[in-house]
Parts: C-alpha cells; sequence; structure tokens
C-alpha cells in the first residue's frame, strides 16, 4: 500500500513540476514590458509567418510574365526574389479571363505522389535554368507539402486569386529563367536580390 501511494504522490509531484516549469517558461518568453517604449520602425522587406509570402512593399505589380492556361485561365507572374535563406519566391496572381467558372486542372500538381496527396496545388511548378542546364522544383516542407499556393479548386470569371511558390535558389550570377506549368505556357522571369 505505501508503495502504490510514493508512487502516486511522485507522479502527482513530476507533474505539477512540469506545469510549473511551462507556466514561468510562458510568461518569461511573454514580453509583457511596455510596447509604448519601442522605437516604431518601418522596413521594406515582407512581413510574414513564411507560409504565405506577400509582395513586398513599394513592388511593382506589373506582371513580368503571363502565363496562359486552358478555358482562360491565366497565371501572370509579378515578382521573383532571392532569399538569404537560399531560395526564390516566385510571387503572382491566377485570373479567370474566361466566361465561366473554370476548375484547376490537376496536372498543374504534378506527378508526385507526395505532393497530389495534399491536394490541387502549383507543385507541378518548375525553374529551368538553360544556361546551366538545371530544373528547380518546387520545395516541400518535411511532411512533403509544396511550398506553393495549395487547396486550389474551381476560378469563377473573372476572379483573381494571389499565387505563389518557392524553390531553391540558382547560383547568384544566374537572373534569367523560365517558370514552367504543367497545361500552361512558359514565361522567363528575372529573379531579384
Amino acid at each position: 500500500m505505501s508503495i502504490r501511494f510514493t508512487a502516486r504522490a511522485r507522479r502527482g509531484m513530476v507533474a505539477l513540476a512540469v506545469v510549473v516549469g511551462l507556466t514561468v517558461g510562458a510568461v518569461g518568453c511573454g514580453g509583457g514590458g511596455d510596447d509604448s517604449k519601442k522605437p516604431n520602425t518601418s522596413t521594406s522587406a515582407a512581413r510574414s509567418d513564411g507560409s504565405n509570402p506577400i509582395p513586398q512593399e513599394g513592388q511593382s505589380e506589373e506582371p513580368m510574365a503571363e502565363l496562359r492556361g486552358p478555358d482562360g485561365l491565366l497565371i501572370q507572374i509579378t515578382s521573383a526574389q532571392r532569399d538569404t535563406g537560399g531560395f526564390v519566391t516566385v510571387n503572382g496572381a491566377l485570373k479567370n479571363e474566361g466566361a465561366k467558372s473554370v476548375p484547376i486542372p490537376a496536372q498543374i500538381s504534378g506527378d508526385e505522389t507526395e505532393i497530389i496527396r495534399h491536394g490541387i496545388s502549383l507543385g507541378g511548378g518548375t525553374l529551368v535554368d538553360s544556361e546551366g542546364k538545371k530544373r528547380y522544383y518546387v520545395l516541400r516542407d518535411t511532411e512533403g507539402r509544396p511550398l506553393t499556393t495549395t487547396g486550389l479548386g474551381t476560378v469563377d470569371p473573372g476572379q483573381t486569386i494571389p499565387v505563389f511558390m518557392q524553390f531553391p535558389s540558382p547560383p547568384t550570377d544566374v537572373t534569367d529563367v523560365t517558370l514552367q506549368l504543367p497545361t500552361f505556357s512558359s514565361g522567363t522571369i528575372k529573379i531579384s536580390g
């Protein structure tokens, strides 16, 4: 009987210690200071949690390339930015210029099982460096999800959807690459940064 009581008491003390430790850690990391004393700074870098990059402030929305797809679908590429983390983020807009609703073709996701199981995306996109004779595929996270716009379905007439794709960065001296997406025309884009 005393062994059971001792074991139960030990488990209770361990659980209490874990809860206290987590609480102290959360309070210590919470900041809790007076934010009014912090300087108000503004940067021109994109503000994002990394999962959905946004266009940089002051960046032109004039498309650098247009990729035409089936049934009036159009992808306009507005930027291709080289980031310090060793990747390139391509931003743009998917538009339906047709008169009827159009489902996004499943082929645009590519043919890799790991990407397809995460739904319709721009996972079939590639960047081609013709001079270096290399092809760069859309990056994936540790669970196999493509680092691109996902969950695409049907696009209504006149509807515009912001899209992005992330690729490994070609060497810094490579600036002109060809963006390819299954079922869409190809387009040459210039990487900045």
